[in-house]
């Protein structure tokens, strides 16, 4: 793929994707004023987190990762028929898999969640809610992963717009759901499961007719034997774990905040999501562009343009991450009171998701960059290294979440104060700290994150298949400087506005307008004015 196409298949990605996000921006904003941050709204984000977690294993991790260097391969060295028999037997072969999964995931779901949740206990119905929303919620992870078999495909032919908007379909389903079914059910927030549910199936029927066209269009076999299907498998069980270290850590979390005050998951869910307008927008497009490409690359064995694609990857992530790092810094609150603090979201909780959010943007950057550094193994069909690289990143979480939470406990007044209510059970002290030590988790993930994109650029550099273009430090520059004006100018529009709460909609609207408005616009003239032109970016 040229220069040209790897930016012009990055926009259509992208705006694509952004179509998607503003679509799921609304959902979250009718989330809010209709459920607000509760107990049953954490039992529907933590029943939801499983099959969304699937979701991310196969449209952004494992499987796509798995599955497009070796539908690459059979493109460039074996004929139409032989990429057709492939596809057949993929797709019988991972629908037979999802199938049992899930069969699996109905039938054991009150033991999930004594794993999953173990904050949830018996006597409030979390626990009861949380089984009835999984069992309806998991067979949507076999619909999705469907799916984005079926995208996968169309991006190996550069047929990027149809996956990318597909999600805007799971967007209008979960509004339907809860503005159309949520107010005739007992409990409302029931109807979110199933708009989920009727999500997966819409999203794979969107996205057949594309793939009809290509001639493409699977005729599910049994292909288990098969050398290309066994070989995905081969590949795919270590990027199970690599490709999706963030997902892991999420989950993780979930069982941790499920151990705090009431509405702590949402609090998180909240700042999450507008964590994915930058993630979403720009790395997961990157990332879906540059797998093939570089896949094509190793294919074809052309090192030179195989470190140039990288080069132009590390180069976008940089550019599009520094500045929407700080953003999201100094707008958290801004941005949260303007979208969500309506009716059931109070202030409470717009305070409570912009901790959640500042913490974990810290990390934007490093989230960037492993959308293109784990591509760089996985196109090589090398799915060790970044396996090593996510155990770490996991492990150190894991560790930080307990040493945070121990801190908390045992350093704090409030914590010593909820030991001693709770007679010394550490578990039973966690839920009566007061509100804010979710926050934590959040910091817990970014420096996961960190850790993740600082291992997989080190092994990248010893594996010596990355050769530094010229202009770096130049660009360094250009970058840091629009970044630094950027910043002090929303800062300037902070210190200014600083209490969004008395507002009406629209008065926060304006102003969160200009205040983002006037840091862009800063941003982009900075760059202008250094030099930085948009035919540099086009790649190589």
């Amino acid at each position: 793929m040229s220069g040209n196409r790897l930016l012009r298949s990055s926009a259509i990605f992208s705006a694509m994707t952004f179509i998607s996000r503003v679509s799921g921006l609304v959902r979250d904003q009718i989330y809010a004023i209709v459920f607000g941050a509760n107990p049953a709204m954490d039992a529907f984000i933590a029943a939801f987190r499983i099959p969304n977690f699937m979701r991310r294993l196969s449209a952004e991790g494992s499987f796509s990762m798995a599955f497009v260097p070796v539908l690459a391969e059979y493109k460039e060295k074996h004929g139409p028929q032989a990429v057709r028999e492939l596809i057949d037997r993929v797709t019988g072969t991972l629908a037979a898999a999802l199938l049992a999964m899930t069969a699996v995931v109905v039938l054991a779901a009150p033991w999930l969640a004594k794993v999953i949740a173990p904050g949830f206990q018996l006597g409030n119905g979390n626990e009861e809610l949380f089984v009835q929303m999984l069992r309806i919620t998991f067979p949507y992870a076999l619909f999705i992963s469907l799916a984005s078999l079926v995208g996968s495909i169309l991006n190996s032919y550069q047929r990027f717009a149809i996956p990318a908007l597909s999600p805007v379909l799971l967007n209008l389903a979960m509004i339907a759901a809860a503005l159309g079914l949520a107010p005739h059910m007992r409990q409302p927030v029931m109807a979110l499961a199933w708009g989920v549910f009727a999500a997966g199936i819409l999203q794979l029927l969107f996205q057949l007719p594309a793939l009809a066209k290509l001639g493409l269009l699977p005729r599910p076999r049994w292909g288990a034997a098969h050398a290309g299907v066994r070989k995905i498998m081969r590949l795919m069980v270590p990027t199970l774990f690599g490709s999706s270290v963030v997902q892991f850590n999420l989950l993780f979390n979930t069982m941790a905040a499920s151990l705090l005050i009431g509405g702590s998951m949402t609090w998180l869910y909240y700042s999450d999501r507008l964590l994915e307008f930058p993630l979403g927008m720009f790395g997961v497009a990157i990332g879906a562009v540059i797998l093939p490409h570089l896949s094509s690359r190793h294919a074809a064995t052309d090192p030179e343009g195989f470190s140039k694609g990288l080069d132009w990857g590390f180069r976008l992530c940089l550019l599009i991450g520094l500045p929407a790092c700080l953003g999201l810094i100094l707008c958290a609150e801004p941005l949260l009171a303007t979208l969500f603090q309506y009716r059931e979201f109070t202030a409470l909780d717009t305070r409570m998701s912009s901790w959640s959010l500042i913490a974990q943007a810290t990390a934007v950057p490093a989230f960037l960059l492993v959308k293109v550094l784990a591509p760089a193994f996985y196109s090589r069909q090398d799915t060790r290294t970044p396996v090593k690289a996510a155990v770490v990143s996991v492990l150190v979480n894991a560790a930080f979440t307990l040493l945070f939470f121990a801190g908390l406990l045992l350093l704090t007044d409030a914590g010593r104060a909820a030991l001693g209510s709770a007679a010394g059970n550490y578990w039973e002290a966690l839920k009566q700290l007061p509100p804010g030590a979710h926050a934590l988790l959040a910091l817990a993930i970014a420096i996961a994150g960190w850790t993740n994109a600082a291992q997989l650029a080190w092994y990248l550099r010893r594996a010596g298949v990355y050769r530094r273009q010229p202009g770096w430090g130049r660009f360094l520059r250009q970058i840091g400087l629009a970044t630094l004006a950027m910043t002090l100018v929303v800062a300037a529009f902070r210190w200014g506005w600083q209490d969004w709460t008395p507002w009406q909609w629209w008065q926060r609207g304006w102003r969160l307008t200009a205040m983002v408005g006037a840091g862009g616009v800063v941003y982009m003239a900075l760059l202008w004015l250094q030099g930085v032109r948009l035919r540099q970016l086009r790649g190589h």
